[in-house]
């Protein structure tokens, strides 16, 4: 037995001081075929300082071997050290037989760094030069698919799978076109895939890529099934209780949907959309008081999110609160953060305590976008009609009317003013 298999079977069995006196013994005395086997062993196993010497020995003694160039940048990159890396690549010639594993390191160094365009051009020529070998294909996929570029990936992951590849480095093809095609709103194309993969396989991502989908093609029962799946097998997948929340909403189980956004609260408290999503579901199950505990809590996480501003805006208004509406809004309107539908709030909130010329300015500056909104046309030209200003009354009762034509009430106020 050669000191380097020695050297790794002492390895195997933990026994690190008699590895050491082996591996200096390999050194001294195994070939450079030996010695190269086990740098390439001790790498793989986590030893690359021990690798790293072996492969220095060893360029310096065949300089010219690219092989052995590429995995001392392997290394390099391992240790953070970049500019070494790039140095031993750059080493490799466009006539070396090598030269594609060198684009395909070099690929890797270059994402790493957030260089994508760099490291795209990289596989792309790596592609030219051997347009037909699965582990590029492979690379290019992955490279667009964890760059969010599905499209491209697809053209890729179909073409491995059609010539038999299912798999790669652990990575599932089919998984990944699923989730690509999922992930473009291709849901019918995405679930034929994702429906293949055995469960067994399944990590909590993919599940919730098959629960995603099923819910984008109205299938709800299958959703709440799948969403569920995910939710016993990874509880602190927090995305999952929104969209869990929302399948029982469609299937009109109010009950089980506020229940799953609470479970959601419980697992992510500081994820200001859960705490949207669980004031507009106790909205929907009539606890209106609860509803505003929620908005609230997720307007004090996230205080600049316009949503849930607005969301808290509104439970005011609808529960005539308008005091604590304008203390809600008039910081906003102070810093001149301009929202039409929030300028109706206020609006509506100044005119409901009396302070008509500000109300009157909110009207103004809301009618600049919901000029197609019949509640905030109706109630501007109420307000108008309220302060005896007739012509902006009728302006904004004619596109009411035009809009809700059948109400007959407003378009007797109309007539009445016709003489104006």
């Amino acid at each position: 037995m050669s000191y380097s298999q020695t050297a790794l079977d002492q390895l195997e069995h933990g026994q690190l001081d008699a590895f050491e006196k082996s591996y200096q013994q390999a050194l001294a005395n195994d070939s450079d075929d030996l010695l190269y086997s086990l740098a390439e062993e001790l790498y793989s196993l986590g030893f690359s300082n021990y690798a790293k010497t072996i492969y220095t020995r060893l360029t310096k003694k065949y300089p010219d071997d690219d092989t052995i160039k590429i995995n001392l940048a392997e290394l390099a990159i391992d240790a953070d050290d970049d500019d070494l890396a790039l140095n031993y690549l750059s080493q490799v010639s466009r006539q070396s037989d090598e030269y594609v594993r060198s684009l395909m390191v070099s690929a890797d160094l270059y994402q790493t760094q957030g260089l994508f365009d760099v490291s795209e051009q990289k596989l792309l020529e790596a592609q030219r030069i051997a347009p037909d070998e699965p582990v590029i294909l492979f690379a290019l996929a992955e490279f667009y698919f964890n760059t969010r570029n599905y499209r491209k990936a697809i053209n890729l992951y179909l073409n491995l799978i059609k010539a038999g590849t299912l798999e790669m480095s652990a990575v599932n093809l089919v998984e990944r076109l699923g989730v690509s095609y999922a992930e473009i709103g291709k849901f019918e194309q995405a679930i034929g895939y994702l429906e293949q993969i055995k469960p067994v396989h399944m990590n909590s991502d993919v599940k919730f890529e098959l629960a995603f989908t099923y819910f984008n093609l109205k299938d709800y029962s299958k959703a709440v099934k799948a969403f569920i799946d995910l939710r016993d097998s990874d509880p602190q997948y927090s995305s999952l209780y929104p969209y869990l929340a929302d399948a029982y909403v469609e299937l009109k189980q109010t009950d089980n949907a506020l229940k799953t956004i609470q479970e959601g609260i419980s697992i992510d408290q500081f994820n200001e959309k859960i705490w949207q999503k669980a004031g507009q579901i106790a909205t929907m199950a009539g606890e209106d008081e609860l509803a505003l505990t929620y908005f609230k809590k997720g307007h004090e996480i996230a205080p600049e999110d316009m949503e849930i501003l607005s969301l808290l805006s509104d439970w005011y208004v609808t529960h005539t609160q308008f005091e604590n509406n304008l203390k809600l809004l008039e910081p906003l309107s102070t810093d001149h953060v301009f929202d039409a539908h929030l300028a109706y709030n206020l609006a509506r909130s100044y005119q409901e305590t009396d302070d008509f010329k500000k109300a009157a300015h909110q009207y103004e500056l809301a009618g600049r976008e919901l000029r197609d909104n019949p509640d905030f046309l109706k109630h501007a030209a109420l307000f108008y009609r309220e302060n005896g200003r007739i012509k902006e009354e009728r302006a904004y009762l004619k596109q009411y009317l035009e809009l809700v034509p059948n109400d007959l009430e407003m378009a007797s106020m109309y007539d009445e003013d016709e003489d104006y």
